[in-house]
């Protein structure tokens, strides 16, 4: 595969995660987008806001192409951790329009360079890189964090799959809770030790 072929894969996939992340907000209100679904306070709002920073970041500074919009300092200890919630005041509309800015100014970048442009990424422990592993790099942690986004949408209503209104029909419900049930039948099994073999 050639340079440019492998590039444009890499940025097709990186094009179709980031659009999951946010068809994972699609039909939910204020509260439910914003709200702790995990003993650590992950939530989906804040999954896109944290991809819009560190995006930002990636394919901006490390190859001197700043974001033309104020971004935390990456080693402010204090700010630490707030590119994953949003505050009451900032609206929906402003996370995820920053987010739509910051693809086109990386997609600017990554258009732009060669996957073998050089880059210097200050917080990484060997911080000389390339576009190549910038955008292997932004590839899997979207694609991570379209995963979690997958689960917390499956919590709020069953949503599940690339576009999240296609939540499982009423019907399906009890397939799904029989197959959970299989499961944990499973699950329980192997806790309670090794089950004798009847061949």
């Amino acid at each position: 595969m050639t340079g440019d072929a492998a590039k444009e894969y890499l940025h097709n996939d990186l094009r179709l995660a980031r659009e999951v992340m946010l068809r994972k907000l699609d039909g939910l209100g204020e509260y439910d987008v914003r709200r702790p679904l995990t003993s650590t306070g992950t939530n989906l709002l804040g999954l896109v806001k944290h991809l819009s920073v560190w995006e930002s970041r990636y394919f901006g500074e490390v190859f001197d192409r700043p974001f033309p919009e104020p971004l935390p300092r990456w080693d402010d200890l204090g700010e630490r951790g707030t590119d994953l919630w949003v505050t009451e005041h900032e609206t929906r509309e402003e996370i995820t329009g920053r987010y739509r800015h910051v693809w086109q100014h990386s997609d600017a970048t990554i258009n732009t360079l060669s996957l073998d442009s050089p880059g210097h990424v200050p917080w990484w422990p060997r911080p000389r890189v390339t576009l190549f592993n910038i955008l292997v790099h932004m590839l899997t942690e979207t694609s991570r964090h379209a995963g979690h986004a997958d689960i917390l949408r499956e919590q709020l209503d069953g949503s599940t799959g690339t576009t999240a209104p296609a939540a499982a029909p009423q019907q399906e419900a009890a397939r799904w809770e029989a197959h959970r049930a299989r499961i944990e039948r499973a699950a329980r099994a192997a806790a309670a030790g090794p089950v004798a073999s009847t061949s």
